[in-house]
């Protein structure tokens, strides 16, 4: 792979409004970098990591067809008809590449068991994979560009979220005006993705950018009060970079200041309030990539932690009729969506809420779960009921730690402090995440999250063919066939 350099590569296209000192715009370098890394590669690890992340999509495609929503997301695609481009996970009936880039999207987005990057906190392959894929089956690329461009749409939407997290504020801006960052700036790294393997050239990219940010949405008040509207966010972000790149093809423009212009993209989300160097700096030899946090546990990422405190002190021979009182700190920032309101979260009645309550992790980390410590089944409507664990939740409180405020959010760490009846105080600290860099998920551990996603929908010997498949997808020559064996299955009605 040769070396980039923004200062090199970048191409002026159209007449930049002066924002950048009459220079390329950052839209402009994004497409210099995007339209390098096509034609000559990406690093290795970020290859594989590439890979990784494909199987991790499709698994959770797979396991999400337990849930109503995904029968009836596919239900609407299905009666939009249309040719047969692309492939959904579970479906046998091919449909046009942006209906099935949206299809993959929600299913890919529907477990809350996505990759994450911090400390962005955004989820970014649940878009940006399902949104390449189509468009390289419709377009009949490479396994290798496709590689390429899943990698470059990855990088694209981290760096545009990143340009959106303020370290002083030590949160994401995104975030604090209510707006979901993971489909806001997936849509645009999907556009990056779907350009690349339809072959659009340098300035192809800059329009697909330049149309999309007219498309990007998604605001997350339901994590606070309720809806299942969040799981359509990854899909629509799919779709709509899809449909930007197929748009692009066919003539239309958009403008090469659509990021940092008077009324551009982040104008209108951050309110002028961004920081252009996370678009820039390292631009193609510093990979985020490969630092993509994979979930280990089907929660929201906040949670994760205290399932691994509950874990440790399971470990210690602690059992919950020992428990009086439980302590969670976390960050202060994180209460809001796994504490409050405590009631609420002390009493989930859907599995769905489960994912989201920092009791129900405590709960389920100390009396131990499935897969690499807790698995889909361990968030079912009946568990989040249960009695024992209605019980032991009772008993949790999620406070503020100062701790986890100074780690936050690179990590999302948990400082549980437990009160025995005999009153014993034991404290287990986690202070970094499973499945990030610092502690990474294994080749095997990863192959056990998908065998156990796929499950009951595969056989062991079909799992394992799509295992080796798509870990070796740089090597393949027709998407469909290594898409294929994922559209025969018949989904068997579970629901969480």
């Amino acid at each position: 792979m040769s070396a980039y350099s923004p200062a090199a590569n970048a191409r002026p296209s159209g007449n930049p409004t002066g924002e950048t000192g009459g220079g390329p715009t950052l839209a402009q370098q994004l497409g210099a970098f995007a339209s390098h890394a096509g034609r000559h590669g990406v690093p290795d690890e970020v290859a594989a990591s590439v890979c990784q992340r494909t199987l991790d999509v499709l698994g959770l495609c797979v396991a999400a067809h337990r849930l109503p929503t995904s029968t009836a997301a596919i239900g609407h695609v299905l009666d939009q008809g249309g040719h047969a481009q692309a492939t959904i996970v579970g479906e046998p009936t091919r449909v046009n590449a942006a209906q099935a880039a949206f299809a993959n999207g929600v299913l890919a987005h529907s477990l809350d068991y996505d990759d994450t990057h911090l400390p962005s906190v955004l989820h970014p392959s649940a878009s940006v994979v399902p949104a390449a894929l189509a468009a390289a089956e419709h377009a009949g690329t490479s396994g290798e560009l496709t590689v390429r461009a899943i990698a470059v749409g990855l990088e694209v939407a981290v760096r545009l979220g990143m340009a959106g997290y303020d370290a002083q504020l030590g949160n994401s801006v995104y975030f604090e005006h209510g707006q979901h960052a993971t489909s806001i700036t997936g849509a645009m790294g999907s556009a990056v993705a779907a350009a690349l393997v339809y072959g659009l050239d340098e300035r192809g990219v800059v329009d697909a950018l330049g149309l999309t940010a007219s498309m990007a949405a998604g605001i997350i008040e339901a994590n606070r009060t309720g809806g299942t509207v969040k799981r359509l966010h990854c899909g629509v972000a799919a779709q709509a970079g899809v449909t930007a790149a197929q748009l692009v093809r066919r003539g239309f423009t958009g403008p090469p200041t659509v990021l940092e212009g008077r009324f551009g993209f982040f104008q209108a989300w951050l309110h002028g309030q961004f920081f252009p160097e996370a678009v820039t700096d390292g631009l193609g030899s510093t990979w985020s990539v490969p630092g993509i946090f994979f979930k280990p546990y089907p929660a929201n990422h906040f949670t994760h932690t205290t399932v691994d405190a509950g874990a440790a002190f399971r470990a210690r021979g602690i059992t919950s009729d020992q428990v009086a009182s439980v302590v969670v700190g976390v960050a202060g920032s994180t209460v809001r969506t796994i504490g409050e309101p405590i009631e609420v979260k002390r009493t989930p009645e859907t599995g769905y809420q489960a994912q989201f309550s920092g009791p129900y992790a405590f709960a389920a980390g100390l009396l131990g779960g499935g897969g690499l410590g807790t698995a889909l089944d361990d968030y079912s409507d009946a568990l989040a009921q249960d009695p024992l664990r209605r019980e032991l939740m009772a008993k949790v409180d999620v406070v503020a730690d100062e701790t986890c405020n100074e780690i936050y959010p690179f990590q999302f760490p948990a400082v549980v402090t437990l009160t025995t009846i005999s009153g014993e105080v034991l404290v287990e600290e986690v202070l970094a995440n499973r499945g990030g860099p610092a502690r990474p998920l294994s080749e095997e551990e990863l192959a056990t999250k998908f065998r156990d996603n796929v499950a009951g929908r595969l056989s062991p010997e079909a799992a394992a063919a799509v295992r080796d498949d798509v870990l070796a997808l740089h090597t393949a020559t027709d998407l469909s066939a290594v898409l294929k064996p994922l559209s025969g299955f018949t989904p068997q009605g579970e629901s969480l």
